[in-house]
């Protein structure tokens, strides 16, 4: 398929693409197949595709579900992040780490809403569309996610660092 539009939208957002993938799965190079086997899909479907970004989430977040179902608890989060060039910021580096690790441990589903809800910035009905549920059912995700990851992220002697991870959303 050589659809200019195709062409375009993949060039213009695969990089936002990407590090939704990455939230979601935790690794780089799943996060590339995970984008790869989205956009195959929408390249199948395009004509049909009324807004495509949305439309490559849902798939993005609707195949990695089935991969976790596959898979079940197997599949483990690295715990090294992608390379970037910055200051030595180890404190910065290590509470996100954290963070990911603690994300890794949710199921698939409240993982994906607090991906699309806090990551990407979606609103809740945005949310709701992408993963194909009620909003009641993103708030009620959500809501569990934090405090899932602020039990975990809390210890006792650094009540900070869950707050300053994923700030007081609910």
């Amino acid at each position: 398929m050589d659809d200019p539009d195709f062409r375009e939208f993949v060039e213009v957002r695969y990089g936002d693409l990407l590090r939704t993938a990455y939230l979601l799965t935790g690794s780089r190079d799943a996060a590339q197949d995970l984008v790869h086997d989205a956009l195959l899909r929408a390249m199948r479907h395009w004509a049909k595709v009324d807004a495509p970004m949305a439309y490559v989430r849902r798939a993005m977040v609707n195949e990695r579900t089935n991969r976790w179902r596959r898979l079940g608890l197997r599949e483990l989060l690295p715990g090294v992040l992608p390379d970037r060039p910055r200051a030595d910021d180890t404190d910065v580096v290590a509470e996100r780490d954290e963070l990911m690790l603690a994300l890794g441990r949710l199921p698939a589903r409240m993982r994906a809403v607090l991906v699309l809800r806090y990551w990407e910035d979606l609103s809740e009905a945005d949310v709701a569309a992408a993963m194909g549920c009620s909003v009641g059912t993103v708030k009620s995700q959500a809501a569990r996610g934090l405090d899932r990851l602020r039990n975990v992220l809390r210890p006792a002697d650094r009540p900070a660092v869950a707050d300053r991870l994923i700030g007081e959303q609910a």
